[in-house]
């Protein structure tokens, strides 16, 4: 079964997976939209997608100078913790 850009962009609106994932997952799929987001989730790429807009909101930071030549540097770690 043949597929169309539009086809594309309704899984691309479903999924906030890639353009090109989208496309891949149609063709292993034969167009077959339920089975190209399985795929997706199968891949992982689905799930990825869903958590690059969280906040991580958790974590800290540190400063450090070096007492010898005077260079400094700061550091930021985030994470998230899911239940």
């Amino acid at each position: 079964m043949a597929f169309t850009a539009q086809d594309v962009k309704t899984l691309r609106e479903m999924t906030n997976v890639g353009m090109m994932d989208c496309k891949k997952a149609l063709q292993a799929t034969d167009g077959d939209m339920d089975k190209a987001v399985d795929w997706l989730r199968e891949k992982g790429l689905a799930k990825a997608a869903k958590k690059a807009g969280r906040v991580a909101a958790e974590g800290m930071a540190y400063a450090r100078v070096c007492p010898e030549c005077g260079v400094a540097a700061i550091v930021e770690v985030n994470c998230e913790t899911d239940f």
